[in-house]
This record gives structure tokens, C-alpha cells and sequence, in this order.
């Protein structure tokens, strides 16, 4: 069995490019004009502030017990409309041996905003 191939280095600089910062949900709804099960996401980024986000993320959570939570997203992607929606950062997750995808947050609380060094 051959292993799967790690995509080209990239330099320590590039990745510094991408601005990754910790945001707090505050509110989280179905999003029913998406083509694939997701929800719309208002997320608090401190001094950025508000910014929205479509998330495929049904499997795992309920939209009431993703407000107040705290996740990981890509602040400076360009935003792109989805069904009508305009999507603003890029929320991360990992995907799980049955597909589903598992978001990333801090383990201890971070100031909204905070940058992931």
C-alpha cells in the first residue's frame, strides 16, 4: 500500500500569511439555501469584529450548542457568497474517521481575536 504524499513545503513566512485567529459564535442557524447540510455563523473576532461564515458542520453540532463556543478560523481569505450568504472566514475543523468534521478551538479561553502563533 502506497502512503499518501505530505503537498510541497511550503516557507514559515506563508504560513505567517494566513491570519488564523480564535472568535466566539454568537449565533448559529440552519442554512437551508445550501446545496450540502451547513449552518451560517456569526462569529466574534474582538477588534475585527463580526464576521460571518458558512460551516459544514451538521453532523457533530446542534446550532444551540455552538453558541458561546469558542473556534478557529481564517480571517483574511476572500469572502465568498454560498446560496445568497455571504461567507467571510474560513471556520476549521478536522475531518473524523466517519467523514463528519470536528472544529478546532483552543483548550483554555482565548480573548476573541487572538492570533494562533
Amino acid at each position: 500500500m502506497e502512503l499518501p504524499q505530505a503537498p510541497d513545503n511550503v516557507s514559515v513566512d506563508d504560513f505567517f500569511r494566513i491570519d488564523i485567529r480564535v472568535g466566539t459564535v454568537l449565533r448559529a442557524e440552519v442554512f437551508r439555501e445550501a446545496r450540502k447540510p451547513a449552518y451560517k455563523l456569526w462569529i466574534d473576532f474582538g477588534q475585527l469584529g463580526v464576521r460571518q461564515s458558512s460551516a459544514q458542520i451538521t453532523q457533530l453540532y446542534q446550532p444551540e450548542e455552538l453558541v458561546g463556543r469558542q473556534v478557529v478560523a481564517v480571517v483574511n481569505f476572500p469572502p465568498r457568497m454560498i446560496a445568497g450568504f455571504r461567507s467571510e472566514v474560513l471556520v476549521l475543523g478536522a475531518g473524523t474517521q466517519d467523514g463528519s468534521i470536528t472544529l478546532l478551538a483552543p483548550d483554555a479561553y482565548a480573548p476573541d481575536g487572538e492570533r494562533i502563533n
